[in-house]
């Protein structure tokens, strides 16, 4: 399985329509390639908060129909990152689509961990409250974005849902970069699956923001990273590698849920 993770930054000076053009555009040209992912709210920025509202859309919006076509245009697997998504509340969540080769909407899924260490999200939008993981023509992949990395409880949801595949978007501030590194290897590794981790670059709202893309095999080993500017990363991916680690070291296997005594 041949993975493109397309490492942005956004042009907060062009207007929304134009930021999502050139990077559906981006992914348009991944021919060849059988997923491609995008890194959190990469058209809005993350740290854009009070551009949350005006950005915001239903699942059925413009970004979505932009993102469907590019990953038909280019017939992938298209994990497209995070969009401001309104409900018919009217209530604003982070959410991450995934779509099939033919512009399906396979996925979506609303950020659970909201953050609130100097970051706005959590009193802008609601949280999520379902796990993100399914079958897919890929296998089975589990959606999540940045601060969820932080809650290994998450993704050992995923795992028991059948997850092989982690796909994680993300704005991490570069202030706690060797976190984020630190936290991709610990959810490959402790999981046994493949993670391929899309962040932002640049700068955001005066953030700079940690890039550091990287994909991450079931042993917990970096197959590829990015810098902290725009990038694009190719890597060539075993799924049945999971399968393999799983029966060569079944640590899964050897889960116990110990009661807690008071």
């Amino acid at each position: 399985m041949r993975v493109t993770v397309i490492q942005t930054e956004v042009d907060g000076a062009a207007p929304y329509g134009e930021r999502v053009a050139a990077v559906c555009a981006q992914v348009a040209a991944c021919r060849g390639a059988d997923l491609v992912s995008l890194p959190e709210l990469w058209a809005t920025g993350y740290f854009a908060f009070d551009d949350y509202a005006a950005t915001a859309e239903p699942l059925d919006g413009p970004t979505r129909s932009a993102l469907s076509a590019a990953a038909q245009a280019a017939g992938v697997h298209l994990h497209g990152g995070s969009i401001v998504e309104r409900d018919a509340a009217g209530r604003l969540f982070n959410t991450s689509l995934l779509f099939g080769p033919d512009g399906r909407l396979l996925q979506t899924y609303r950020k659970v961990h909201l953050f609130g260490y100097g970051s706005r999200e959590v009193s802008l939008l609601s949280a999520g409250s379902a796990v993100g993981a399914g079958p897919t023509p890929l296998g089975t992949v589990g959606l999540s974005t940045c601060y969820d990395l932080r809650f290994p409880e998450l993704y050992r949801l995923q795992v028991d849902s059948g997850a092989e595949l982690f796909l994680v978007a993300a704005a991490w501030p570069s202030a706690r970069a060797a976190h984020w590194q630190l936290l991709l290897r610990a959810r490959a590794l402790e999981n046994q699956s493949f993670l391929v981790a899309c962040g932002a670059a640049g700068r955001q709202a005066g953030v700079p923001l940690s890039g550091r893309s990287a994909v991450v095999d079931p042993w917990g080993e970096v197959l590829a990273e990015a810098g902290d500017s725009a990038q694009t990363l190719t890597v060539e991916l075993d799924l049945g590698e999971v399968a393999r680690a799983r029966k060569d070291f079944p640590a899964l296997a050897d889960r116990r849920l110990p009661r807690l005594e008071r």
